[in-house]
């Protein structure tokens, strides 16, 4: 098949699981066409198959900002139109999937659309009065809509009311490569244990209550703190360690491409979100044998199974997350149970091989009616 994608080229999940994707797609053999922005961070290296095509969106003097949807869906037009692309799939409903219900209109309905939703284009853009026609729209117009949880399938039903199915294709992992990093004798010396945290450091990944957990866990117990990510709290959460006196003990990394190294030295991992529609970056951990601790909100729940793989405390609970990082920390066969639970669930429930397959499936199934027509005509002719 040769597919288009659509995403953001952040260090966000959608754009993760987009890109890891059309890797995975184009491994099989797939033609895949990556519409971006910019080189997505995990589309790194030269690899067959997979063709990238910026978009761009130009300055026009009426407009206060350059009209991004309407470059894209153009972009999505032209692309499909020169080679032939047979499904468009966007990830995040606005402006991916309603750019691309524009570019089947411009090429009368030579296209198909799939739309993969992740969790903020529906609770909190979606959500929102100023988009929600334009998000039902584009739920309910594409060919195909999934989403990464059960959760989120829930909550696009209770917003969007929408008449149609969706299919539940959750994230996945891989198993980690590479021998042991070194890096634990610089990140903690002394023997010190290492708490991870990696988000985009918006309001709803609640960093501040990373840095509170934190601040408890190291009063009974030596520990450093690595924050990977950047975004617009990270400010006050490094003005709280220079203000509380430890400093010294939390590492902000901002943006890294090698989550593995970091997962790789960590011994528990942090995600007191205000929500998560999925929770990759808990997952990435689970694949590295590192116990979760998090918010029993949104999706988690279907990823980290409480007392297992590692535990979920109600929201804004830092002192039982405090406690639980505490018992794994000085319990080392309780931590090394449970990140073997964890790493078994991620590699096996949330394989690659298996979700591809789901997302194949669901590729054939749009293409069905159009194949059949197509077969119908060789037969007649």
């Amino acid at each position: 098949m040769r597919i288009g994608i659509s995403c953001y080229s952040t260090f966000g999940g959608s754009g993760v699981v987009a890109t890891e994707v059309g890797k995975a797609l184009a491994a099989r053999g797939h033609e895949i066409h990556l519409l971006s922005p910019s080189i997505p961070p995990r589309l790194v290296g030269f690899e067959d198959r997979i063709f990238f095509h910026e978009v761009t969106a130009s300055p026009y003097p009426l407009f206060e900002a350059a009209p991004y949807s309407i470059a894209l869906a153009s972009k999505m037009a032209d692309v499909a139109d020169h080679h032939g692309l047979e499904i468009m799939h966007a990830h995040y409903a606005i402006p991916h999937a309603s750019a691309a219900l524009l570019a089947r209109m411009a090429l009368e309905g030579r296209l198909k659309v799939v739309t993969t939703l992740h969790g903020t284009d529906i609770t909190v853009v979606g959500s929102d009065p100023s988009y929600l026609s334009m998000v039902r729209l584009a739920i309910r117009e594409s060919d195909a809509v999934t989403s990464v949880s059960e959760y989120l399938r829930d909550e696009t039903y209770n917003t969007f009311k929408v008449p149609r199915a969706i299919d539940v294709i959750p994230n996945f992992v891989t198993a980690p490569s590479g021998p042991a990093p070194e890096c634990r004798k610089w990140l903690a010396p002394c023997t010190a244990s290492i708490l991870t945290h990696i988000s985009n450091f918006r309001p709803v990944k609640r960093v501040m209550d990373v840095m509170r957990t934190f601040e408890l866990v190291r009063r009974s117990h030596p520990a450093r703190l690595v924050m990977v990510g950047d975004g617009p709290d990270r400010a006050e959460a490094e003005n709280y360690a220079r203000e509380k006196g430890f400093e010294s003990e939390v590492r902000f990394t901002g943006k890294q491409l090698d989550i593995d190294t970091v997962l790789a030295c960590s011994d528990v991992f942090l995600l007191p979100s205000a929500t998560e529609s999925f929770g990759l970056a808990a997952l990435e951990a689970m694949a590295h044998r590192v116990p979760v601790i998090a918010s029993r909100v949104g999706g988690l729940p279907e990823v980290v199974r409480h007392g297992v793989d590692g535990y979920l405390e109600p929201l804004g609970d830092v002192e039982a997350m405090a406690r639980d990082a505490v018992k794994l920390l000085t319990d080392c066969e309780l931590r090394k149970t449970m990140g073997i639970s964890a790493q078994k669930r991620a590699l096996t429930t949330f394989e690659e091989g298996p979700i591809i397959d789901m997302y194949e499936a669901v590729y054939e199934r749009v293409l069905a009616p159009a194949k059949s027509i197509v077969d119908l005509q060789s037969q007649t002719s």
